[in-house]
């Protein structure tokens, strides 16, 4: 059983390494749902041990991309292959909600000799199961899913429909909600053999910084958070 962990900054990285992460998902902005991390966090993060993914999304919004976005996505897959990772996540929508296959292809073109998830624009098509085949029609190695609601744990009848479609061809990740309390659970009900989890917690800002410190405090990748989802996936499959 593999844990994904997103992350955004370098700090975050290497607490999710310390804490038994499997693979890292590399972001700016996870405030934002996560967006393209900067080229030189991207050749920081190659000192990794294990598999790091690019997030390839140049703005937060829905997934519909103007042609100008496209060549940015570009260039920011050619910046995550000079960098050296290991793969991509990528997720593009048409204007009317449905998956963009054309761009994806362009962009699966361009990250070629990459692995490549599509993430949770998953969850947003009309079509998710319509969106599953598309992408294992353009070989991508896994989905990112919450099963089309807000959080994984309330959608695990979708996650097992996408298994099931997917028998094993492509991995179903679920991800977004995911506890150590409720993690066995999700695993149980759908077969999954991948999960993708922030396992944050909250600092708090600096009040004489207000002006640039977020309200309220951030959220940071916590190693003991991390370790504690890696004991539940391990009870998961012992259970």
């Amino acid at each position: 059983m593999l844990l994904e962990i997103c992350v955004d900054t370098l700090e975050g990285a290497q607490a999710a390494v310390r804490g038994g992460a499997g693979r890292v998902e590399l972001c700016s902005s996870l405030s934002e749902g996560g967006l393209t991390p900067s080229a030189g966090l991207m050749r920081a993060a190659k000192s990794l041990p294990v598999p790091v993914y690019a997030m390839i999304r140049p703005r937060s919004g829905l997934f519909h991309f103007s042609p100008e976005d496209e060549g940015i996505m570009l260039a920011d897959i050619d910046a995550a292959k000079a960098a050296g990772l290991a793969g991509v996540v990528l997720g593009v929508q048409q204007s009317d909600g449905h998956l963009d296959r054309p761009l994806l292809e362009r962009l699966s073109a361009g990250a070629s000799g990459m692995g490549r998830t599509l993430h949770r624009v998953i969850d947003v098509v009309p079509a998710p199961l319509s969106a599953l085949q598309i992408a294992m029609d353009l070989g991508f190695e896994r989905v990112l899913t919450s099963g089309s609601e807000p959080f994984a744990p309330d959608g695990v009848g979708l996650v097992k429909q996408m298994v099931n479609q997917a028998a094993g061809q492509i991995s179903i990740m679920p991800g977004c909600g995911l506890t150590p309390e409720n993690v066995g659970d999700v695993i149980r009900a759908t077969g999954v053999l991948e999960v993708h989890a922030a396992c944050s917690i909250r600092v708090p800002g600096d009040p004489a910084f207000s002006d640039f410190d977020p309200a309220g405090g951030r959220f940071v990748t916590d190693e003991g958070e991390v370790s504690k989802m890696v004991v539940a996936l391990s009870n998961a499959i012992a259970s």
